[in-house]
């Protein structure tokens, strides 16, 4: 009998087995300690983050180093990088002015302001500093004039736009005379006081933020808004139960439409001319308020252009719009089958009489250029299986364009960002930044100069200043330092690619271990998904894959994978198109990863793999486990929409498509709550304005309907950022749940955490 027992033991630890898994308050505090605001104290020099001086002959930058928060001066010129000034002779000079002890290790401020050369400002809450660095310094400046620019102000300073009673007057700065620009405004058909996104109103009647715009032309003799119409506008509501002095929820109210809906805010678009007195409404449609329509004036004042995009994102069209008749002239037309990433439309005039414009009508994102009158088509500017992401400079002197691309070098990560220059008429092109990395850029003033912070998930970041005309490296400014990271056992994620659903393309991702790993042993894994067609959630670079919510979860002895398949962002038009109708099948590729990786590393045990995800990534684990069920057994959901006919409109209608046909009734996590089969976490914020706690509810309804068990938290006093990677309450019920489900072990009840929310 002994050896039996004896063989059976043995067995339980070759196949990495536990037979009783104890989670403790130490998984706990090492769990904690990978919390954003911890983690990012012990890995110093981290990136650059330049601040440019106003003459481009240096910026400021503040990192963590081995002492604490420091700030740093580069200096082009001398090619030298320094403290910007005496940390612990400015602490000293603070702890005297505040009467309290300040660390100069961490300085309670993190932004400043060069007033001149030796002289920088800085703000401690309502309180402004002054510290000259010559003679080092401090003292509170005298009142000075507020020279930051008002709203409504007309570039020559003589007249001031403002909004009395609904309608649009302006008034002369020095005589004080008044002049009405409208006659049409009431309550409810309202110039030039649009909606903003996040514009909440308390009660049925309450009054909303003040809000105001209008866009005078250079000439200071128009001006541009719009007329903004509430007649047939329907609410969303809120109910906040977190106000401490209350004993009955308070009503909040927003104006937010749904895919499909006509019930909107519209805005119809209006110019005024001060000379003439005219008030001319833009031969356009109303535009729905989520979209509005963003123009900018060309400088001879006679005309504005920008970007139309119809409803449904099936088509944009870059207009001119003359300034005096209000006629609408279409410049160059994009057009889809599916939908048109309109928020990576690139527009850039060159000169007077050319644009680069962007398109995707080669099955990849890439520049091309037109006659700026015509909408004529010059020549292609870029070609070729990768993807341009923007442009960074066009320099018309020299007929050249710096822009950021990905996926053009062979045999690298077709994501990672690269540097390249190429001549106006699609010749010379060059790549300026040859290492194998993801590389981030900040230009300076002149356009003589770019940092380039370069890295990938296990190469540390390296900073260097750049030629911007050649890629040349001047300097290298900092190299970051995980070592304290390294020896207390944090390993970088093992990148991987592997097979999509359609076992063709080539889908890329990473995938932490566990601390503490041995590869004789078996962990659960953990999905973190986000299939958002708007992004590509993987980490390239070392900051991207050291500061998340992934780390923490290697504590108690998950493994983490995050993979980015067919469907969505980064890649060719085909390869983002795959998801258009049918974002609730993104996870078809996850799933083929899962697959693949437990066959290629025998530590990962897919018969036990859970999920999460907030916001898109909340509807992608609440779809997981309802789809999937055979593969996903734990999930954890947050601010999802789980139907989408619940969202705020422009993102359903433009991914899943307008418009609303049965296919979102097909893929609603709601319509579905009956295939439930494994354990379900559910959370939203009470006060969440982005992704409205509804379709949370809506869910539970139906899984109550099913007599299906889940589990279920509101946050009375939440928006939609919780459980973010600073670490919160819900930060924790996550961890517990897959704790408690899916390693499987009994969670610490009531941990405290020890370093974040301490004023609770």
């Amino acid at each position: 009998m002994k050896k039996l027992y004896i063989l059976f033991v043995l067995a339980l630890l070759a196949a990495g087995c536990s037979p009783g898994i104890t989670i403790t308050e130490a998984h706990y505090e090492r769990a904690e300690s990978y919390l954003l605001p911890n983690i990012s104290k012990r890995v110093y020099h981290l990136e650059v983050r330049p601040h440019w001086l106003a003459d481009s002959s240096g910026f400021w930058h503040s990192t963590q180093t081995r002492e604490g928060k420091r700030f740093f001066i580069t200096s082009l010129e001398e090619r030298n990088t320094r403290p910007l000034f005496d940390h612990n002779r400015l602490a000293a000079s603070l702890s005297e002015s505040l009467d309290k002890e300040v660390d100069a290790a961490d300085l309670p401020f993190d932004q400043i302001q060069f007033v001149s050369s030796d002289l920088i400002s800085f703000r401690i809450g309502e309180s402004k500093y002054h510290y000259d660095l010559a003679s080092q310094s401090l003292f509170i400046p005298e009142d000075q004039p507020d020279t930051t620019r008002k709203p409504g102000l007309s570039p020559d300073g003589c007249y001031k736009a403002f909004v009395r009673d609904y309608n649009l007057f302006v008034r002369d700065v020095v005589t004080g005379e008044e002049r009405q620009l409208s006659t049409a405004g009431r309550e409810g058909l309202e110039y030039a006081s649009p909606y903003g996104w996040y514009d909440l109103m308390e009660g049925e009647g309450g009054e909303r933020p003040e809000s105001f715009f209008v866009s005078w032309s250079p000439d200071s003799r128009k001006l541009y808004t719009y007329l903004v119409d509430l007649s047939m506008a329907e609410k969303m509501y809120l109910l906040d139960f977190s106000v401490d002095t209350l004993f009955r929820p308070r009503l909040l109210s927003y104006y937010r439409g749904s895919p499909g809906d006509t019930t909107l805010v519209w805005y119809r678009p209006v110019i005024f001319d001060l000379t003439s007195g005219q008030e001319i409404f833009i031969d356009i449609p109303p535009v729905p308020h989520f979209n509005g329509l963003p123009l900018e004036w060309t400088e001879d004042s006679e005309s504005l252009f920008g970007v139309f995009a119809h409803r449904g994102y099936k088509q944009a069209d870059l207009i001119r719009v003359d300034a005096i008749s209000g006629r609408v002239e279409t410049i160059i037309s994009e057009a889809s089958d599916t939908s048109v990433e309109y928020s990576s439309l690139i527009l850039e005039p060159v000169g007077r009489d050319k644009v680069l414009f962007s398109s995707q009508k080669s099955g990849w994102h890439h520049l091309y250029l037109h006659d700026w009158e015509t909408g004529a088509l010059i020549n292609p500017v870029t070609s070729g299986e990768y993807v341009v992401k923007s442009v960074l400079r066009v320099d018309e002197a020299k007929g050249s364009i710096y822009f950021v691309a990905s996926g053009r070098e062979p045999g690298r990560d077709p994501y990672y960002n690269h540097l390249y220059r190429v001549n106006l008429d699609g010749g010379g092109l060059s790549l300026l930044t040859p290492e194998d990395a993801h590389h981030e850029f900040s230009f300076s003033p002149c356009g003589l100069y770019v940092v380039d912070n370069y890295s990938r998930v296990d190469l540390p970041t390296v900073s260097v200043l750049r030629q911007l005309s050649d890629g040349s490296e001047l300097y290298r400014i900092s190299e970051a330092d995980a070592s304290d990271l390294l020896s207390d056992g944090w390993t970088p994620p093992v990148g991987f690619n592997v097979k999509g659903r359609d076992s063709i393309t080539d889908i890329y991702g990473i995938v932490y271990q566990p601390f503490n790993f041995n590869p004789r042993r078996k962990y659960p894994l953990i999905d973190y998904s986000y299939t958002g067609p708007h992004t590509a959630s993987v980490p390239k670079s070392f900051s991207a894959a050291l500061l998340n919510i992934q780390n923490p979860l290697r504590a108690f002895g998950f493994a983490v994978m995050v993979v980015d398949g067919l469907g969505t962002n980064g890649r060719s038009r085909a390869f983002r198109d795959i998801s258009y109708q049918k974002m609730g099948f993104s996870l078809d590729c996850h799933v083929a990863a899962i697959s693949q990786l437990g066959e290629r590393h025998p530590w990962i045990d897919t018969t036990r793999v859970g999920i999460f995800g907030h916001s898109a990534g909340g509807y992608d684990a609440g779809r997981a486990l309802l789809q999937y069920p055979d593969v996903y057994k734990v999930g954890v959901a947050s601010a999802a929409d789980h139907d989408h006919r619940m969202e705020k409109a422009w993102w359903p209608e433009m991914y899943m498509g307008y418009p609303v046909g049965d296919f979102y009734h097909e893929q609603s996590n709601v319509i579905n709550a009956a295939n439930l089969r494994g354990r379900l976490l559910i959370a939203h914020g009470a006060l969440d304005n982005n992704v409205n706690p509804s379709a949370t509810y809506k869910l539970a309804e139906n899984l109550i309907r099913a007599q299906k068990d889940f589990d279920m938290l509101i946050i009375p006093s939440a928006d939609h950022s919780f459980g973010r990677s600073q670490g919160d309450y819900f930060t924790k019920v996550r961890w517990n749940y897959f704790i408690r489900h899916l390693l499987p072990a009994e969670p610490v009840l009531n941990y405290h955490f020890r370093t974040i929310l301490m004023e609770e």
